[in-house]
């Protein structure tokens, strides 16, 4: 369905990003991927892509750096000749109160998870409006929607990038260009582990206790989103059915915001 389009999908050598990466080199898509890992996994992993047909690169960069998020979008169109999807995914979390919250986790979190996205968009809307065609998604995640305690950091980036969504729909509106934000909810990734760890660690639960507890208190099919759904998701939000959606919010929560 989007063979010949090209992708960059930062944060994409795991969890969400890897699913959404997958999901859209089955359909023909070229992929740059993105993020913080070792050259044993980034190979095994162009290795992966690769044998579904379609060209997979890989660029190192940091994207809390603007510079450095331009060299990435210039790599890729150099590599692919376009760029038609812009997927921003990458993101962090940290959890403490507000009176305890490091001043540095705080220009970490909004940086790593709002800043980027902006930089990624303010590259790649001139480039897709040029050619008349376009899909930016971001992950945003429920938190964008409604708040949890001790994550205020990540709950204002998230927020901040469900509003940076509308606002770029409506400066492409009718370019062929669209913009749009995925809401998951709990998704059983490294993110996730490391709380489903720690709750762990001071409930003394096992893994599987902690995370049934981690469900309960906000999800109510008390089971974790998957990347592929959620790749699934891009997909469709990528295709010509969806050219009329855009500075829309899609929430995959097990119905978290529907309490």
């Amino acid at each position: 369905m989007l063979k010949g389009r090209a992708a960059v999908i930062t944060g994409s050598t795991s969890g969400i990003g890897l699913g959404i990466a997958q999901a859209l080199a089955r359909q023909g898509v070229s992929v740059m991927l993105n993020g913080f890992t070792d050259e044993e996994t980034v190979q095994a992993l162009k290795r992966e892509l690769g044998a579904l047909g379609v060209q997979v690169e890989y660029h190192p960069c940091d994207v809390t750096r603007p510079e450095q998020v331009d060299a990435m979008v210039e790599a890729a169109v150099s590599a692919f000749g376009s760029l038609d999807i812009l997927v921003n995914n990458a993101g962090i979390q940290h959890v403490a109160p507000v009176e305890q919250f490091p001043l540095e986790k705080w220009d970490a979190v909004i940086a790593t998870n709002m800043s980027s996205a902006f930089y990624g968009m303010r590259r790649a809307v001139p480039l897709m409006r040029r050619r008349g065609w376009g899909r930016i998604i971001n992950t945003a995640s429920v938190h964008g929607l409604v708040a949890s305690a001790q994550k205020i950091a990540y709950v204002a980036a998230k927020h901040g990038v469900i509003g940076m969504t509308k606002v770029v729909a409506l400066e492409t509106a009718g370019s062929g260009v669209t913009c749009n934000s995925i809401c998951p909810g709990w998704v059983l990734t490294p993110l996730v582990q490391k709380q489903i760890d720690q709750l762990a660690a001071k409930k003394g639960l096992n893994n599987a206790q902690a995370s049934e507890d981690l469900l309960a208190e906000k999800q109510p099919s008390r089971q974790f989103v998957t990347p592929e759904q959620i790749g699934a998701l891009a997909v469709f939000l990528c295709s010509d059915a969806a050219a009329q959606i855009t500075g829309a919010s899609y929430t995959l929560d097990g119905g978290w915001t529907a309490q």
